[in-house]
């Protein structure tokens, strides 16, 4: 993976000291941070992302021995899993330490804690010695960010300093699990599946959630309708809209049956790993294609496909019925 220069670094880190926001990658998705101790900075996110001030925001340290700063309780269930797993696309949801202002919590009195593993994302935060504030680096409810021209592309000149790092490795956000009262509840499925897990500790099911990053029904969502459907149904469902000479956008895991006028058609391939990297992208590229609708073929029944069922349910606002897509 590549690294930024020591200039590059330097200027990021001048930036957040002096309150400024600075892009950077991580091995998930790209994240536009803020100095997550300084509340007029982390205020700039909400402001560049239009963010709900209730949202909370992800605090991404470079080693878990800075947590007794940001956190308030380290249970034994957070212990294994930040030992399995950290560095790496995992979030902890924890008890905040006092000092941490709500505008980071979105006033809860818990916190997101993530180490992450990109070269890039742990030299900006070993030389800048703190916590970053870090959600995508997009408008809110957007697509997330998986190469620096999409982060230029939707905010434009409100970011000076962008790192980059070329495409993110993973590109969906990360595995976010709730480890208050020493209970692991799974709140937003990532890379690490739900069976990765459970081999490392118990996951309660039920109870109270707090509010977590992605938890939106609507989320992560292109600006183009979006919805899900069956494979077999996909060129009919196609062909509706080609008839009204209306153009329809495909995402799907085959090539099409036959080509068609007014019709964009990706075939993503059957590899789950490849498809998440790509997710983001491919849905850009359709987003752009100045269509009416989005058809995505349905995924297997398969956790390694959780996460990025989870994205396109929420892209879609869970409304993937088929039978609505006639009405044009």
């Amino acid at each position: 993976m590549v690294r930024a220069t020591q200039t590059e670094i330097e200027d990021a880190v001048e930036a957040l000291r002096s309150g400024e926001l600075v892009v950077f990658p991580t091995e998930t998705v790209y994240g536009l941070g803020a100095n997550a101790a300084d509340p007029a900075a982390v205020r700039k996110i909400f402001e560049v992302k239009g963010r709900p001030a209730d949202h909370p925001v992800i605090v991404h340290l470079d080693n878990p021995r800075y947590l007794h700063r940001w956190v308030s309780d380290m249970p034994p269930v957070a212990e294994q899993l930040a030992a399995k797993f950290w560095p790496g696309p995992l979030t902890l949801i924890l008890l905040k330490a006092d000092n941490v202002n709500d505008i980071v919590t979105g006033g809860q009195d818990s916190i997101g804690i993530r180490v992450p593993s990109h070269p890039m994302a742990q030299q900006l935060l070993t030389a800048f010695g703190g916590g970053i504030a870090a959600p995508s680096a997009n408008r809110f409810g957007r697509l997330s960010p998986t190469k620096p021209e999409h982060v230029r592309d939707e905010l434009g000149d409100a970011v000076r300093v962008i790192l980059d790092g070329g495409d993110s490795p993973i590109g969906l956000e990360s595995t976010i699990v709730s480890c208050l009262g020493n209970e692991a509840r799974l709140l937003r499925p990532g890379f690490i599946t739900r069976s990765q897990l459970a081999q490392v500790v118990d996951l309660a099911t039920g109870g109270a959630v707090p509010r977590a990053p992605g938890d939106r029904l609507l989320h992560y969502a292109p600006s183009t309708p979006l919805a899900i459907v069956a494979s077999d149904d996909l060129e009919k469902y196609a062909s509706e809209f080609v008839a009204r000479q209306e153009k329809v956008a495909v995402l799907a895991m085959r090539p099409p049956l036959q080509t068609q006028r007014h019709m964009t058609w990706i075939n993503a391939g059957k590899k789950p790993d490849a498809y998440a990297h790509n997710l983001y992208n491919h849905l850009r590229t359709l987003d752009s294609a100045g269509c009416a609708r989005i058809l995505v073929q349905e995924l297997p029944d398969d956790e390694r496909w959780a996460a990025i069922l989870d994205r396109l349910q929420r892209a879609s606002g869970m409304d993937g019925d088929p039978l609505e897509l006639s009405a044009g």
